[in-house]
């Protein structure tokens, strides 16, 4: 991970964004496989797979929304978030300070695979050899 941080802001907050930035792309890697699960018509009994994924997108909605409560507590703000083929770019404000993190894609990608199996229920273990889930497009974040 490659960070350029505000003055003063702590590893707790650093966290709190990553977090932030993980949760937001969990929860629309979810949604695209709810619906494409939903439509393919593939599945015999889509239904019990749609309900596992669909546990998994309420945790991470769960723990966006804490994330979220924590950044109004102190006052950080992502205003910007972009992907390139390096990796995850975000722009934020902390305690009105500007800052920017960028995480490189072989770690985003690894720490989002092992969020997602915890989300799910799963157990931890090695990601599947050629995993690589296909880059969401780039978004801008709503004001927290």
């Amino acid at each position: 991970m490659i960070s350029l941080t505000a003055p003063g802001i702590t590893c707790e907050e650093l966290s709190l964004i990553k977090s932030f930035l993980l949760l937001q792309f969990i929860h629309k890697v979810f949604e695209r496989d709810l619906r494409i699960m939903k439509e393919s018509g593939v599945f015999k009994t889509p239904e019990l797979y749609m309900e596992v994924l669909a546990g998994g997108d309420r945790q991470t909605l769960m723990l966006l929304t804490e994330v979220k409560r924590e950044f109004k507590n102190r006052r950080i703000r992502v205003y910007q978030v972009a992907q390139n083929e390096r990796g995850i770019e975000a722009e934020y404000v902390c305690r009105g300070y500007t800052g920017e993190m960028n995480i490189l894609w072989p770690a985003f990608r690894s720490e989002m695979f092992a969020r997602m199996k915890a989300y799910l229920g799963l157990q931890p273990s090695s990601m599947p050899i050629g995993y690589a889930p296909e880059p969401l497009s780039t978004f801008t974040i709503s004001p927290t």
